[in-house]
């Protein structure tokens, strides 16, 4: 049985996601809601005791590279293709009051 949602529930969780919902994208989105609500019921009959937690379903793991110093590009050719530069740092517009 599908589940109902007010309108305020709707609107609420459309106001947390700073969404403007039309009337006809609200009853989408409450029988969407609905329909993964009622997919997590289905999920919680499920007895998982003897499951253990898996961070990784799939076995794969991280790859990283040996941690190793390297030559960095040379400053002033990278100052070079600054519009604008002061004390050896580039100066970039101010962007907040």
């Amino acid at each position: 049985m599908a589940m109902r949602f007010p309108r305020e529930q709707i609107d609420y969780v459309a106001h947390l996601a700073r969404l403007a919902l039309s009337d006809a994208e609200r009853e989408q989105f409450g029988a969407q809601l609905a329909s993964i609500l009622a997919y997590v019921e289905k999920l919680n009959e499920l007895d998982t005791t003897d499951v253990p937690p898996t961070v990784q379903a799939m076995g794969l793991r991280n790859v990283f590279r040996e941690d190793a110093e390297q030559p960095s590009a040379d400053r002033v050719a990278m100052l070079a293709n600054a519009p604008a530069q002061a004390c050896g740092c580039y100066l970039v517009p101010k962007i907040l009051g």
